[in-house]
């Protein structure tokens, strides 16, 4: 066995904390058994990436050969345990099909004051002038070129205080910028105030702080610019701002669903360190989880007490401060939240609509105004051995090719990976935005005849449905009108809530897309308490129309229980006439 795979620090770490002996938080637990899961499917048809050690120990021998600069006096560095890990993960997995970095996305989340730009210039400085590329460009980024030049400023230390590391570079600081002398790269401060545009073609770029940004824009521009490139690093850092409706919420939220494995995106390393939500935010025992750094210093970490104690005296935004910026926590109103995501996570199966063939179902159509997503979902209810019901869930969406496109260009839910999977039906060309309502019915008509079910009864929100209500007298069930308020969802949200809870709810463990619509959704209320599902606040980009399907799906259930039925045509032509709309 060779020294690098004896001397491997990462796969030590990683089981350390897999195992409980390094406490940590759950995301961070999860960031380093996704490193051993991967390990054990490496090069494979279905996991095509390596793990190489030797690389991992390389990035790190090289910090470790770095000089800190900042202090009384110069002294070496020496990288946390999770600091190794981190670096070594990053630049230690590769792809099988051509050798290169797997990693070309990063995402790091920690408390304030704990090395977040520091490890971003070790990776700059590493990238630049020993990376093997030969005129590269390199950014530091920000909304403010104060920001952007931290990150900067951490590279220009490491090479100004080290004679044998200054011989490879040369700092320009009144330009921001740094040259790599032996590979003619070069490391420039950008900022959006000084007028960051698009088409930046970078093998490295530092986005310090995303909470601080106002959209994606920033980001987009940085990535879409790297897609020529055989390798490339956009490392994301952050602490986690009091702004949930924010591209950082968004982002975390999106790799939050890559370590829960409810999305994929194989490109992209995460580790978000914080407490769990049921922690006590006043125990120290608890605080190293965001804090790794500071716990590992006496004095750093005493202060982190009394500023602690600040926190709890005065409350307020001192408070909201505390828990943001030194526990990493987002201050947010859990009663919003639709369903948990661990509970969620534990109804996963492997069953198939294959696995339900010649059963019953109720079907639940949700119709987008306008070329989103259009999803339709089947319900199917087993009974238990204590005389209640479990249900198996299925969705299917649409969308239109035009409209695909351009979600891939603005969003951060991966559509074009989610095609491949089939979890999403495309249609049309890319000049068409507009759903073909005709073209899923058929569908809808392919799956019944496919598996020989029986529907039910069919819920729909009448919104946007008049187009085709006649075609869905051709299913043979009847169709339950369901108005999209808090007073008629109530009931199916509520119970969907409680099913979840108890697992007595199960879906496909791959359909990634039913997953990040059920996290995306929250709860709204009305005057007398009742509920229904929505999107997070601001979130535009956070799509549950596979919720809204399930819902109707459901609440189409409740009311056939309670013998509640729309009648076709009668009731059906009442409601087209009440709104205006010829009937036959």
């Amino acid at each position: 066995m060779s020294s690098a795979v004896l001397n491997d620090r990462v796969t030590r770490y990683a089981r350390d904390v897999v195992s409980g002996k390094v406490p940590s938080g759950e995301l961070h637990r999860l960031a380093c058994k996704r490193h051993l899961n991967n390990l054990d499917n490496q090069r494979t048809d279905k996991f095509p990436y390596y793990y190489n050690p030797a690389k991992a120990n390389e990035i790190i021998d090289f910090a470790e050969t770095l000089t800190i600069a900042e202090g009384e006096e110069p002294k070496p560095l020496k990288l946390l345990d999770s600091q190794a890990f981190d670096l070594g993960c990053t630049f230690g997995w590769f792809k099988c099909s051509n050798d290169k970095r797997r990693f070309r996305r990063r995402y790091k989340s920690m408390a304030r004051q704990n090395g977040k730009t520091f490890e971003n210039g070790i990776i700059g400085t590493y990238i630049a002038g020993f990376g093997g590329y030969h005129y590269g460009k390199l950014f530091t980024v920000a909304t403010k070129k104060r920001q952007a030049r931290l990150a900067w400023e951490e590279m220009s230390k490491f090479i100004t205080i080290d004679d044998d590391l200054g011989d490879y570079f040369e700092v320009k600081d009144y330009k921001s910028t740094v040259v790599a002398v032996n590979t003619n790269c070069t490391i420039e401060a950008l900022s959006r105030e000084a007028g960051l545009e698009d088409g930046f073609r970078s093998i490295y770029s530092s986005i310090d702080e995303i909470h601080q940004h106002r959209d994606n824009k920033i980001y987009k521009a940085l990535y879409n610019g790297t897609r020529s490139l055989p390798e490339t690093l956009v490392s994301m850092i952050t602490t986690r701002g009091d702004n949930l409706n924010s591209f950082c919420k968004e982002m975390d939220d999106y790799c939050i669903n890559i370590l829960r494995g409810t999305a994929t995106a194989e490109d992209f390393f995460v580790d978000i360190y914080c407490l769990d939500p049921d922690d006590d935010i006043w125990d120290p025992n608890n605080w190293s989880k965001a804090n790794p750094f500071i716990s590992a210093d006496p004095e750093r970490f005493e202060t982190l007490k009394i500023d602690a104690q600040t926190a709890k005296d005065m409350g307020g935004s001192d408070l909201r401060d505390f828990i943001t910026k030194c526990l990493n926590m987002w201050v947010q109103n859990a009663d919003i939240q639709f369903i948990h995501a661990g509970k969620w996570s534990e109804c996963a199966g492997d069953r198939t609509l294959e696995d339900f063939r010649g059963q019953s179902c109720f079907v639940g159509l949700d119709l987008s105004s306008g070329g989103d997503l259009t999803t339709y979902a089947l319900e199917f209810a087993e009974p238990t051995q204590d005389g209640k019901e479990k249900y198996y869930i299925y969705s299917h969406s649409f969308m239109p090719r035009g409209r695909l496109e351009e979600h891939i260009a603005t969003d951060l839910a991966p559509y074009d990976i989610w095609e491949q999977m089939e979890l999403i039906t495309v249609t049309g060309g890319l000049n068409d935005f507009k759903n073909d309502y005709k073209f899923i019915i058929r569908d809808l008509k392919r799956v019944q005849e496919e598996y020989d079910l029986t529907f039910l009864g069919i819920g729909i929100d009448p919104h946007n449905a008049d187009g085709i209500l006649s075609d869905l007298e051709g299913f043979g069930c009847p169709v339950v009108l369901i108005t999209q308020s808090c007073k008629s969802l109530n009931d199916a949200t509520v119970d969907i809530q409680l099913l979840v809870k108890s697992g007595d709810i199960e879906y496909n463990k791959n359909d990634e897309l039913l997953s990040w619509s059920f996290l995306n959704a929250t709860i709204v209320r009305n005057s007398f308490d009742e509920v229904k599902v929505d999107k997070k606040p601001g979130a535009r980009c956070a799509r549950i129309d596979p919720v809204d399907a399930i819902v109707d799906a459901h609440a189409c259930r409740l009311k056939n229980k309670q013998e509640v039925i729309v009648d076709i045509p009668s009731e059906m032509d009442n409601y087209l006439e009440m709104m205006g709309w010829k009937t036959k």
